[in-house]
């Protein structure tokens, strides 16, 4: 009986001894060496790699979270420079368009005053998209003093005319249009021919007599007298000239001054070459 009651209370006991244990420490204090110092020295001995490891991990935990933190804050910042370099590089970028523009706008203008004639610039914003003519459409139009007729003209020479209207916009008809006509001549011989396009693409010199010197290289300019485009403006040069056949007139092919599909500006002359206006004043 006496060892089943034991075994039962068995934990209360155990309390009871260890709580007792406790205070007589308390009250009594440990000193080194003492008998009763020795659990405690054990109890340290197996604590102190548990209680080390633990602070290891806490440690370690805290070092993970400062690094995680950081982590992010660098990605965040990260993030936040390349959205900086991206519009830095985007004004770069339009900043360089503009420089472009107002460097042909300025060679435009050095065109007209050249010239010596009223003149509009204008944006090309668009060109045929049937493939049945070939023209362009500009950013201009009768808000701006522009009508059929009006020659237009590129920094490297003649583009055509223009052909349609509307107040805001214009259409151009290029040189290189079937057609198209303009009254031009070999700089070097004076020799005269119609500039047309053909249809097959390129540009040709019509009417121009086989008795003619006129040579591959040389420069067709516009002669004035199609009352359109001013005396001695750039057309394009000689590409070929054939004379084979029975025929009056050569086969001259030119090659033009202006790359058109490579246009962005132009300049529409808005009066009569001054030639024309003086002899209609006599």
């Amino acid at each position: 009986m006496r060892g089943t009651f034991l075994w039962r209370n068995r934990v209360l006991l155990t309390g009871g001894v260890l709580l007792i244990l406790s205070l007589h420490l308390i009250s009594t204090g440990v000193h080194p060496g003492d008998l009763a110092a020795r659990p405690e020295s054990a109890f340290l001995e197996i604590i102190s790699p548990v209680a080390a490891a633990f602070t290891h991990l806490s440690d370690g935990a805290s070092s993970i979270e400062r690094d995680y933190l950081d982590l992010v804050h660098v990605r965040d910042e990260n993030a936040q420079l390349r959205i900086e370099l991206a519009r830095v590089k985007s004004d770069q970028a339009r900043l360089a368009e503009l420089e472009v523009e107002n460097q042909h706008l300025g060679e435009l203008l050095e065109l007209r005053d050249a010239l010596g004639t009223n003149a509009v610039a204008a944006n090309v914003i668009g060109s045929d998209a049937t493939g049945l003519s070939r023209t362009l459409v500009l950013s201009s139009g009768t808000d701006n003093g522009l009508r059929p007729g009006m020659a237009v003209l590129a920094n490297q020479g003649v583009v055509g005319k223009i052909i349609a209207v509307s107040p805001n916009a214009s259409r151009v008809l290029l040189i290189d249009d079937h057609n198209s006509a303009l009254d031009g001549f070999d700089q070097r011989t004076r020799a005269r021919g119609i500039v047309a396009g053909m249809v097959d693409d390129g540009l040709i010199l019509k009417y121009a007599d086989r008795s003619q010197d006129i040579r591959a290289g040389d420069t067709i300019v516009t002669s004035g007298l199609d009352g359109i485009f001013p005396r001695g403006l750039l057309v394009g040069s000689i590409l070929s000239v054939h004379r084979e056949g029975p025929g009056l007139f050569l086969g001259v092919k030119i090659a033009p001054a202006v790359d058109f599909r490579q246009l962005e500006q132009v300049l529409i002359l808005t009066q009569p070459p001054p030639h024309l206006e003086d002899s209609d004043k006599d």
